[in-house]
């Protein structure tokens, strides 16, 4: 003798179907209407029709796979069928406006409301380590529960996604770019549109569209944290950065030497010109621990200090120290491997100085209201 069973209903299908998310845009499917059809057969056989944002999109398969396995968990479905088909130019269109929020292209970071924290980390020269820190941060960031994006704003000398090991290109739905994400960190690069090691080289305005390109075209989604990686010293992406998102703080990374926390004060200098506030200084390879416990002063000391001490003359604030970074060989061999030393060797003095100088950030990640609108009921007497 065969059981009947009930037969699910569209409702409960488009239901579960909801807590399935597009692998890139990371939002629900059925949030994003790219859940076309449904049937529903009296037998309980269920056929969905799914709609990719591109006709090659590299996601296929895992969206495919995730459809079926939540639409088999619903009681009464004996088969799932899922058919995959690419959207046509107006469903792409209202998927763009939707991400977007508007029609309009602008910076989301830029906008009096948004409450992402923006990070410019700065340096005044190359090789104390600037990239490191950066990728570092956004990692252990990520790991206290941020959402972490990373913008290699280093154009002429960039290096996050190798750090990262970021090895999938972004994906491009129409005019608006996909980024990829690697340990839990959205990363976008210019080298990820050139072919292999290849140098670039630009003029200012077009480091300057760049940039704007990179904040305006990239879907971010909601973001904690974005960390820009700058070029070394005070030149065009510097100014770009004040000029497309005032709002952006500047963490400034040094090492012990005198001679290049000099540098790094100019390097910090910048916010009185250009009104931004310099939130920490990190110091980096301070020192080598030995197996004493001695710690060998390979670069001299007190260059993290010396900067702090003249930002916050100069620019009338109090300018912490947020971490002294020890040298550490796992650090180097962390980013060449594409596995920061915060995820790889997370015991590390190293890693737990990064991850102190992330929970200092992510502690005073809100944002004042300031010059955000207020919703405010008027009561009539």
């Amino acid at each position: 003798m065969s059981i009947m069973t009930t037969p699910p209903t569209h409702e409960q299908i488009r239901d579960v179907l909801s807590t399935v998310r597009d692998p890139e845009l990371h939002r629900s499917l059925t949030e994003l209407n790219m859940v076309e059809r449904i049937d529903v057969a009296p037998d309980g056989r269920v056929s969905v029709t799914v709609l990719l944002t591109i006709a090659g999109c590299p996601m296929r398969e895992t969206i495919e796979r995730e459809v079926e396995a939540a639409a088999a968990r619903v009681p009464g479905v004996t088969a799932v069928e899922v058919t995959l088909i690419p959207m046509s130019d107006d469903q792409r269109r209202i998927l763009l406006e939707t991400l977007r929020g508007s029609a309009t292209k602008d910076i989301p970071f830029a906008r009096p409301e948004s409450r992402t924290s923006v990070i410019a980390v700065a340096s005044g020269k190359g090789g104390v380590g600037k990239s490191t820190v950066t990728v570092n941060l956004a990692a252990a960031l990520a790991m206290e529960g941020m959402s972490v994006g990373v913008l290699d704003a280093d154009v002429y000398g960039f290096s996050v996604p190798r750090m990262l090991g970021v090895t999938d290109r972004p994906t491009r739905v129409a005019d608006l770019i996909i980024p990829p994400v690697a340990g839990g960190v959205k990363v976008i690069s210019i080298g990820m549109f050139v072919d292999g090691n290849t140098a670039v080289v630009w003029r200012g305005p077009m480091l300057h569209r760049a940039l704007q390109q990179f904040l305006s075209d990239v879907y971010w989604g909601d973001l904690d944290f974005l960390l820009l990686d700058l070029p070394p010293g005070t030149g065009d992406v510097a100014l770009s950065t004040a000029q497309l998102i005032p709002s952006a703080e500047l963490l400034v990374v040094t090492t012990p030497q005198a001679a290049a926390a000099e540098v790094a004060e100019r390097a910090g200098s910048i916010a009185t010109q250009t009104r931004q506030r310099v939130i920490g200084i990190v110091e980096n390879m301070a020192g080598l621990p030995m197996p004493d416990g001695s710690v060998l002063d390979l670069f001299g000391s007190g260059g993290g200090d010396q900067v702090a001490e003249s930002l916050s003359r100069v620019t009338g604030t109090k300018v912490p120290v947020l971490g002294r970074v020890p040298l550490d060989p796992d650090i180097t061999a962390g980013g060449d491997a594409g596995r920061p030393v915060v995820l790889g060797d997370p015991a590390s003095v190293a890693a737990r100085t990064l991850r102190s100088v992330a929970r200092t950030l992510a502690a005073k990640r809100v944002k004042p209201l300031l010059k955000v609108p207020l919703s405010l009921s008027v009561v009539r007497r």
